[in-house]
C-alpha cells in the first residue's frame, strides 16, 4: 500500500491510497470463491465455473466491487495510521483504478483538523458566586421531598383539579369516524403532565367521576400521525377514578421517614450543607462554561463542513444506541414524538458545531500552555473509573489499548486547560 496526500482549501485533503497488482488478484480471486456458489453457466455445475470463464462470459470488472468492498476499509485503515496529518471526518471513497492485473486505486477525500488562532483566553471575566443558603430554600427542598413522598388516595367528594391522576376511558372521532390509536380503557392520566393533545387534559377539569364528557381538541401540526395533522377531533371520555397526591406534614416523624435524622432541625442543616454543595458545584460549572465560551468566541478558525457531518452522524449513532438500549427503535421513537430523522440531525447540528468549537480550541490552549499530563493523574482517572464500574484498576489498566490511554489523558489535558481558564479569570 502506498500514499499521496494533496491538501485541499478549506482544511481538507485527498489521499491517494494505492493497492499492489498482486493484492488486488488476491481480493480479486476471494470475491470469485464468495460467489461460485451462486454463478451458474450451462454445461457446469453450481460452485464448478471456472473464474476464467465467468470473466469471459460476463466480463472482468463482475468481481470488482467486491473486491473492492475488501481491499478499501483495510487499505484506508493502514493509510489512516501511516498519514501524518489529523484526520478529524469520515472519508469520501472514490475509485479511480480497478482493472485487472493493474494496482487498485482509490482517493479518500477527508477533513483535516483546522488551525486555530487563539484570541484573549486570560483574565477573562465570569460571574462571582456564592454558596449561601437561605431559610426559603431550604423550605422549597423540604417541601420537595414532602411532595416526592405524596401517597395517591381516591378522591370521591369532589371533581377533577390539576395535579389529580385520572382513570379514565376515551374514543377519538375527527368527522365523526373513530380513528385508529385514538382509544383507550382505564388509561391513567396525570392532569397537567401535558402528555396528551394541548388542550385535552385541561377539560377534564371540573368533571366529576362517572360523568360522560366530550372533549374537543386540534391536533398539531407536526403530530407524527400525518393524516391527523392539523384536524379537529372529538374525544368521548368517561372518568372512572380520581386521585390526588396526599402530601406528608414536615414535621420530626417526616424527618426520621426520609432521612437519618430524627429531629427535623437536623435535616434542615443537613439540607443546608447539600444546598451549598450544590450551589459551589454549579457556581463553578456556570464559570467553567462562560470562560471557555469567551475564549472559543476569541479565537479564529474555520470548521469544514465535513468534521461537522462526522460529528452530527456519531451522535446519531450514539443516540440511536441510547434508544434501543430503551427497547424502541427509531422508527417507533420517530412516531411517539412526531420527529423525523432529518429534523434530529438538524437538531444535533448547533450542538455538533459547538462541541466541535470548543474542543478544537482547548486543545490550541493545551498546546500554548503546554499542559501535560502525568503518568499518576492517568492512574487516578482510572481508579474512578474502576470504582465507578466495580473492577479492579489494574485489571482495567490492562483492558484498555493505547488508543483509549491517548485519548483519556487528551480528555485529561482538555479539562485541565478549563480549570486553567477559570484560574486565570476575573470574577465580576
Amino acid at each position: 500500500m502506498s500514499l499521496q496526500v494533496e491538501k485541499l482549501e478549506k482544511s481538507m485533503a485527498k489521499l491517494t491510497i494505492e493497492v499492489s497488482a498482486d493484492d488486488f488478484e488476491k481480493a480479486l480471486q476471494s470475491a470469485y470463491k464468495k460467489q461460485k456458489n451462486r454463478i451458474a453457466i450451462p454445461g457446469f455445475r453450481k460452485g464448478k465455473v471456472p473464474r476464467q470463464m465467468v470473466e469471459k462470459m460476463y466480463g472482468a470488472e463482475i468481481f470488482y466491487d467486491d473486491a473492492a468492498n475488501e481491499l478499501i476499509p483495510k487499505a484506508y485503515g493502514e493509510a489512516y495510521d501511516e498519514c501524518e496529518e489529523s484526520i478529524v471526518s469520515r472519508p469520501q471513497i472514490d475509485v479511480v483504478q480497478a482493472e485487472k492485473g493493474k494496482p487498485f486505486i482509490f482517493t479518500a477525500t477527508v477533513a483535516l483538523k483546522p488551525e486555530v488562532t487563539l484570541g484573549e483566553y486570560k483574565g477573562l471575566k465570569v460571574e462571582k458566586y456564592d454558596v449561601d443558603v437561605t431559610e426559603d430554600e431550604i423550605d422549597a427542598k423540604l417541601k420537595e421531598e414532602a411532595e416526592k413522598n405524596a401517597r395517591q388516595v381516591t378522591v370521591e367528594d369532589r371533581p377533577v383539579q390539576n395535579g389529580d391522576e385520572v382513570i379514565l376511558d376515551y374514543e377519538g372521532f375527527v368527522d365523526g369516524v373513530a380513528f385508529e390509536g385514538g382509544k383507550g380503557e382505564n388509561h391513567p392520566l396525570e392532569i397537567g403532565s401535558g402528555s396528551f393533545i394541548p388542550g385535552f387534559e385541561k377539560q377534564l377539569i371540573g368533571v366529576n367521576t362517572g360523568v360522560d364528557v366530550e372533549v374537543k381538541v386540534t391536533f398539531p401540526e407536526e403530530y407524527h400521525a400525518k393524516e391527523l395533522q392539523g384536524k379537529d377531533a372529538v374525544f368521548q371520555c368517561k372518568i372512572h377514578e380520581i386521585k390526588a397526591k396526599e402530601i406528608p406534614e414536615i414535621d420530626d416523624e417526616f424527618a426520621s421517614e426520609v432521612s437519618e435524622f430524627d429531629a427535623l432541625a437536623e435535616y434542615r442543616e443537613d439540607l443546608k450543607k447539600t444546598i451549598a454543595k450544590k450551589k459551589e458545584a454549579e457556581g463553578k460549572e456556570k464559570q467553567e462554561d462562560e470562560a471557555v465560551e469567551q475564549a472559543v468566541k476569541n479565537a479564529q478558525y474555520e470548521l469544514p463542513e465535513a468534521m461537522i457531518e462526522t460529528q452530527v452522524a456519531q451522535m446519531a449513532e450514539d443516540f440511536a444506541r441510547r434508544i434501543k438500549s430503551q427497547g424502541l427503535t427509531m422508527e417507533q421513537y420517530f412516531q411517539f414524538t412526531g420527529l423525523s430523522a432529518d429534523k434530529l440531525v438538524e437538531d444535533m447540528r448547533p450542538q455538533a458545531v459547538k462541541s466541535i468549537e470548543t474542543r478544537l480550541v482547548l486543545e490550541a490552549i493545551v498546546k500554548a500552555e503546554n499542559i501535560e499530563v502525568s503518568e499518576e493523574r492517568i492512574d487516578e482517572e482510572i481508579q474512578k473509573m474502576s470504582e465507578m464500574y466495580r473492577m479492579e484498576a489494574d485489571k482495567m489498566k490492562e483492558t484498555m489499548g493505547d488508543r483509549e490511554k491517548e485519548r483519556m489523558k487528551e480528555d485529561i489535558a482538555v479539562q485541565e486547560a478549563i480549570t486553567f481558564l477559570v484560574e486565570n479569570a476575573v470574577e465580576k
